[in-house]
């Protein structure tokens, strides 16, 4: 392997508007080659700590609304939007395990 797994460039759609695409936009990282175009380790670091970010504040805005802080709809957003998040992320995992799973049956 040349370059490794980090050397890959992932360089996310214009206009997307899948939530799994959604967790692959953002800026890129000081270091990347051009504009816009993030490699596939930190694409994949990017989205790992968006969909964190975004299970952490459902769980934080559900105490809130616990304490009665917090509007029932509100709620019902955050926890929704958390779950589309993480079946996004769960599903981007099974693809890139059965990518790896696939590579590694092939011959060389």
């Amino acid at each position: 392997m040349i370059g490794g797994i980090g050397s890959i460039h992932f360089k996310p759609s214009v206009g997307a508007t899948e939530q799994g695409a959604e967790l692959f936009q953002g800026n890129a990282i000081a270091g990347a080659k051009d504009v816009g175009e993030t490699s596939f380790s930190e694409a994949l670091s990017q989205a790992a700590t968006k969909t964190v970010n975004n299970l952490e504040s459902a769980e934080t805005l559900s105490i809130e609304a616990l304490k009665g802080n917090a509007d029932t709809r509100q709620v019902v957003d955050a926890v929704m939007s958390a779950q589309q998040t993480l079946q996004a992320a769960v599903a981007i995992r099974d693809k890139i395990v059965s990518a790896y799973l696939e590579v590694s049956r092939m011959s060389i």
